[in-house]
């Protein structure tokens, strides 16, 4: 059964077309896995280059010194980062680069949170090459790349639990909306946040309102909770 590819409005498009990526950045901390996976790479993608990184803070300053390469791939469990958060962190700076997370952490639930954090696919890391050909084909065409008998399903308004889950909501946020979002955990009003910002106060209101509505909560005080819960001032550093 071939693991299937799903178009979800809104996403980052790939680059059109197979064989487009000639660069590549591997962030894992396993030197073993990552030489395997450059080769598999080489192999069944035609990747020219390919640079690799073991924990995200040297991820994050190879892409702020080179600029993106055409694909990251990501594990989700690095020495100086765990979970959701590291793709977060990586996607504020990674611009239209799409980001593929291969994991161990295979079980639906987190397929689904790392595709609705703005990954453009996920391959479960005991796949074989003809797993990871498909996985590169579909996110070469602008297509999410999903494992075998994993079914996306929408996020949830419902109390957020963990941090991973609040990374998830918070990544929905445009980068105006991620600044507003900061100044209201820093205790501004609407009136100072229009004056920081430079724009009128019912814009200030309007955005309010759609990152109440992106993270499912009903106050500001909500709000600020899960922005502390996945340490928010941290992945919009990134952005900054």
């Amino acid at each position: 059964m071939t693991p299937k590819t799903a178009h979800i409005p809104g996403t980052r498009p790939a680059p059109a077309g197979p064989g487009r990526f000639t660069t590549a950045l591997i962030v894992d901390d396993h030197p073993l896995f990552c030489d395997a996976l450059s080769m598999t790479l080489k192999s069944v993608a035609g990747i020219a280059r390919i640079d690799t990184a073991e924990s995200l803070d040297q991820a994050l300053a190879m892409v702020a010194e080179n600029g993106p390469p055409d694909i990251i791939v990501l594990d989700l469990n690095l020495p100086d980062v765990s979970g959701l958060d590291g793709l977060a962190r990586l996607r504020a700076v990674a611009g239209a680069t799409p980001i593929v997370v291969v994991s161990s952490m295979s079980e639906s639930r987190m397929v689904c949170s790392v595709i609705h954090a703005g990954a453009a696919g996920f391959v479960p890391k005991h796949s074989q090459r003809p797993v990871f050909r498909a996985a590169f084909e579909a996110i070469a065409a602008g297509e999410i790349f999903l494992p075998e008998g994993v079914v996306l399903t929408k996020t949830q308004e419902q109390p957020v639990n963990d941090r991973d889950e609040a990374v998830e909501r918070l990544a929905h946020l445009t980068r105006q909306q991620a600044r507003i979002l900061q100044l209201i955990c820093e205790g501004r009003l609407n009136k100072q946040i229009a004056y920081e910002l430079s724009i009128a106060e019912t814009t200030v209101k309007t955005h309010v309102t759609a990152i109440m509505r992106k993270l499912g909560v009903q106050t500001r005080t909500q709000a600020v909770l899960i922005a502390q819960m996945a340490s928010f001032s941290n992945v919009l550093r990134e952005v900054e």
